[in-house]
């Protein structure tokens, strides 16, 4: 995998280096006649497969159908990899150009540790956090960033426990570490006795991501109509959140529409699909394609077009901590810094190019 990710940035660099100083890459493309995000993907980034990577960027106006959009519809368009060029709107792609790969700094456990804003994350979770990864992944990125911008006064330090199990007990329930991210955030209006609704804060939304079904390409899923999965067996990986089920009216495994699978990772639940034990697997698209990559799997998975949901990735504070929002306000502040000043949406970029460029 480290092999695989040196050699997309270097592609990217020398993707970079080969580009006309004067010209921008992405910007704002306006839907026409006949557009459907697979095209625009095809017609911007020659490569139809990016259509996720066009509807995340406008998740806020297109919602979760990918059919929803309309035209004269403006989208923005993230720059990756160099594409697209002569858009309006655009960067110059010197400024757009990702920065050099940094490791992500690993604070040591001492007494005078104890004393600052001490954050929780976990490894293997690509492209969110991993320690191998560029800046720590996407989202540790971000919070880095946000903190620095926040400059609370004691100072903060980032933690790695890999056994992600503990960290909401005993890890913060308990204050031996005081923030945590990522998670999800369920619908807490539908599912208010959901553990983390009754017990967690949640930041303001660090990145959303489209959690896509992923099946086996010789036994297609078609879900055009949420009745196209009822009776499908669907895995997912031990741990992750099975609330988007059962959320905004589905009650799919209350009313046992669907039968869940659990495997231990998501490699074992691709396993499972290709087995036939499975139909699906649900994961956010990311994790899914990575691991699609890593396996050597990718001719051999159908990515399901339409998303089973959108999730929104935050900081956390447990509501026992007795600083719970002081420390929430904190993380916010320096969200809204970051926004604010552009260097959100330039990690963003940076991150994506790289992780696009691994497909």
């Amino acid at each position: 995998m480290k092999k695989l990710i040196a050699a997309a940035v270097l592609g990217v660099s020398v993707l970079w280096a080969h580009m006309g100083a004067a010209e921008t890459c992405g910007g704002i493309y306006r839907v026409q006649p006949g557009d459907s995000l697979s095209v625009i993907a095809d017609r911007l980034y020659k490569n139809a497969g990016m259509w996720t990577a066009i509807h995340n960027r406008n998740i806020a106006a297109i919602g979760p159908k990918p059919s929803a959009i309309r035209v004269g519809m403006p989208l923005e368009i993230t720059c990756l990899n160099g594409l697209p060029v002569g858009l309006e709107g655009g960067r110059a792609l010197n400024e757009a150009a990702p920065a050099a790969a940094t490791p992500v700094r690993i604070e040591a456990g001492n007494a005078a540790v104890r004393q600052k804003i001490n954050l929780l994350t976990g490894d293997d979770f690509e492209p969110f956090t991993g320690k191998n990864l560029h800046n720590g992944g996407l989202l540790t990125d971000l919070v880095n960033t946000a903190m620095i911008k926040a400059s609370p006064e004691r100072g903060f330090a980032i933690h790695w426990v890999d056994d992600w199990s503990s960290h909401f007990d005993p890890l913060l329930s308990n204050a031996l570490l005081d923030i945590g991210f990522p998670w999800y955030k369920p619908n807490c209006t539908e599912l208010p006795d959901n553990y983390r609704c009754k017990n967690l804060l949640f930041s303001d939304p660090l990145f959303e991501t489209l959690t896509l079904m992923f099946a086996d390409s010789a036994r297609p899923v078609s879900f055009a109509k949420e009745e196209d999965l009822f009776g499908k067996s669907i895995c997912r990986p031990k741990g992750y959140d099975t609330s988007i089920f059962n959320e905004n009216g589905r009650n799919w495994l209350r009313e046992e529409k669907i039968t869940l699978v659990v495997a231990a990772t998501p490699g074992d639940c691709f396993d499972l699909v290709l087995e036939g034990t499975a139909d699906g697997v649900v994961l956010n698209e990311f994790t899914g394609r990575n691991k699609m990559k890593e396996m050597g799997i990718v001719e051999r998975i159908q990515v399901v077009p339409e998303p089973i949901s959108i999730q929104s990735h935050h900081v956390v504070v447990h509501k026992s901590h007795p600083q719970a929002q002081e420390l929430l306000d904190i993380v916010n502040r320096g969200l809204r810094g970051i926004r604010e000043d552009g260097s959100y949406q330039a990690i963003v970029e940076d991150h994506l190019a790289r992780v696009w460029a691994g497909f």
